[in-house]
């Protein structure tokens, strides 16, 4: 529990909403809670819950640890559903009864999930998930006709949102299950852009077993049988392979592939013309511009100038995804810290916690520059302490 008392929570929570020039209808409507509880929370009057904090926090783009003393809430949370979340997959092929929710609910409720996935919401992720997914799985089974592909469908990309807690905090086990689960969804979609969204989620497992050349591998085969870009959308799918392509390739050190398949997603982006989400994966000239800079990072020392030449023409708008914007400053820190600029590091340090504090607290490439800075870096050593003890770098 918080030593804060519930009135210097709320006089924080308060302080934060004035500076954005918020009333507390909006921050409530932002926040996705009553306006009664933003007013009772902010006069002192109720302790918000880790549920409610959370959502405040995000709608102030701020860490809840700023409105909080100490909170930790959404690692306990996260943590505590994993073994809920394992246990609902485990018999996914099984029929097991009808869902809870209606189909339209159903979808609804996924819809929210997905916008809390870009948004790096673990949190509310954690709270709803494994309740979620397993009215997926039943779902799935329980339907009939070309409603079962429907079904499918939602069942795909609630096993994303899933996987997206298990990878982001480390339960790489259970992460390869839920692609596993995944893949099995979208074969039974006999949807080709959803199985190439599939694909690109699965080249998570082949990052964490460091088996680049088998994930690029993967990753060209899914490219060869991906529709043809005579879509907006079909573009964006194979776009965002070949992004996701030239990642693992710089991580392998193929610098050539890295290049030869940027410049493709660099064609397609142009081709999307705008950036957009196109089955749960945001696609377009902003995200082309944010992988160049993890390519050049995933690269190597030698590639440092790239990343910042990219970051010295532009910078992520708001519009994108929170994870992504967070993922860009992330490894901008990276290459800044090669570069002797430690300054800079931190300035983009700080700038991921901005746009997506849970994301960046659990980053490995975050805690480690965080963790260097404070070790070499002078200026403003107190800053650095606090970061680096909130990211958990010593």
């Amino acid at each position: 529990m918080s030593a804060d008392s519930p009135r210097e929570v709320g006089e924080r929570i308060a302080a934060r909403r004035r500076a954005r020039r918020l009333t507390q209808t909006g921050l409530a409507s932002a926040a996705h809670v009553s306006y009664a509880t933003i007013r009772a929370v902010e006069r002192g009057a109720r302790r918000p819950s880790d549920e409610v904090i959370e959502a405040i926090a995000a709608a102030l783009s701020v860490d809840a640890t700023q409105l909080r003393t100490g909170y930790v809430g959404t690692e306990r949370r996260v943590h505590q559903a994993l073994p809920e979340l394992s246990a609902t997959i485990a018999g996914y092929d099984i029929p097991q009864g009808s869902p809870t929710r209606t189909p339209d609910e159903l979808a609804n409720a996924i819809s929210t999930a997905v916008v809390w996935r870009l948004g790096a919401q673990y949190g509310r992720i954690a709270t709803e998930i494994p309740s979620l997914l397993g009215d997926a799985i039943r779902y799935a089974h329980a339907a009939r006709g070309a409603e079962q592909r429907t079904a499918a469908r939602m069942l795909a990309a609630a096993a994303r949102v899933g996987d997206a807690v298990a990878f982001k905090y480390g339960a790489r086990d259970l992460s390869a299950r839920l692609i596993d689960l995944m893949r099995w969804a979208a074969d039974r979609t006999e949807d080709p852009l959803v199985q190439a969204a599939t694909a690109y989620v699965r080249t998570e497992v082949f990052f964490t077993a460091r088996s680049h050349a088998a994930g690029l591998a993967a990753l060209e085969q899914a490219i060869d049988v991906a529709p043809a870009p005579s879509s907006r959308s079909e573009a964006a799918s194979r776009g965002a392979l070949h992004m996701r392509a030239a990642v693992i390739a710089g991580r392998d050190g193929n610098a050539d592939a890295a290049n030869t398949h940027l410049e493709h997603a660099r064609q397609l982006g142009d081709q999307v013309a705008r950036e957009g989400i196109y089955l749960g994966t945001a696609f377009g000239p902003d995200s082309v511009r944010i992988h160049e800079v993890s390519v050049a990072v995933g690269l190597g020392r030698d590639h440092v100038d790239r990343a910042l030449r990219v970051a010295t023409e532009w910078t992520p708008p708001v519009g994108l995804p929170a994870e992504r914007r967070s993922g860009f400053y992330i490894e901008l820190a990276r290459a800044q810290g090669w570069a002797g600029l430690q300054a800079d590091a931190f300035g983009s340090l700080k700038a991921a916690r901005a746009a997506a504090p849970q994301h960046t607290r659990e980053h490995p490439w975050a805690r480690e520059v965080a963790g260097s800075l404070r070790r070499f870096h002078r200026a403003d050593a107190e800053a650095l302490s606090h970061f680096a003890h909130w990211i958990g770098a010593v």
